[in-house]
């Protein structure tokens, strides 16, 4: 596949029709394979224009521009890099498909194309295809074929609001799991760390306790998650986005 981001022609896949597709607002007509296209991606949840008398957060996911270094997020937790040559693929599997419509939008707002596919167990695997936009996030996190986050990782809104996106989940009252990567455990310390310098430090649950998670705990604390990470996307449920 094609990414527009180099000047060729990338194609969008459509996410999957499991929860209700928001009105789009992406820039790039979307095709599901083997099908027509679509009118473009979902639309990308940003809040800008939403509030405008509100005031930005420092560092909080409505006071930039969406980067290609945002998707370092996706890194924190779940998500995986690949090399091929001089490019690289990013990939996340999630288990709600409003995810893969926050996601495929997000990856859209960045000048990547991106691909859908069910897994096993219900959830969906959202990738991009190889491209070299990808290569310098691709060298800072992998060491020989391990993922860990460079010395000079930290969160910001963008990041945390993709991290979310792909693996965060809300757990009433004042609680919120920010899922990781089973098998990366060199990255979780710190990851707990950055967290931490956010304002979100939190405790590390481990694979035994259902999922290698950390879970942020108090209003506090999920009030600075709510303000770093900006209104909730359209596609997302209330209940799957802090407040």
């Amino acid at each position: 596949m094609s990414l527009s981001g180099l000047g060729d022609t990338g194609k969008a896949e459509p996410p999957p029709a499991l929860f209700p597709a928001p009105e789009s607002d992406a820039p790039a007509p979307a095709r599901r394979r083997g099908g027509q296209p679509q009118n473009g991606p979902p639309r990308n949840g940003s809040a800008q224009g939403d509030d405008a008398g509100r005031q930005l957060v420092f560092f909080g996911a409505e006071a930039a521009e969406p980067t290609v270094a945002d998707l370092a997020g996706l890194l924190a937790g779940p998500g995986e890099v690949v090399r091929m040559g001089g490019t690289a693929r990013l990939s996340v599997q999630v288990d709600a498909a409003w995810r893969v419509h926050v996601l495929v939008a997000e990856l859209a707002a960045r000048g990547l194309a991106a691909s859908w596919e069910p897994t096993e167990g219900e959830r969906h695997a959202v990738r991009t295809s190889y491209t070299r936009v990808l290569k310098p996030l691709a060298a800072a996190w992998l060491h020989s074929s391990a993922k860990r986050p460079p010395a000079t990782f930290h969160l910001t809104g963008r990041r945390l609001r993709l991290w979310l996106a792909a693996a965060g989940t809300p757990e009433p009252p004042d609680t919120c799991l920010l899922r990781l990567g089973a098998n990366d455990q060199e990255c979780w310390e710190p990851i707990g760390v950055a967290l931490a310098a956010a304002g979100l430090a939190g405790t590390l649950l481990s694979p035994n306790e259902g999922s290698p998670a950390y879970r942020i705990t108090g209003r506090r604390r999920l009030a600075r998650l709510a303000e770093l990470v900006g209104e909730p996307p359209k596609a997302a449920p209330p209940e799957a986005w802090p407040s």
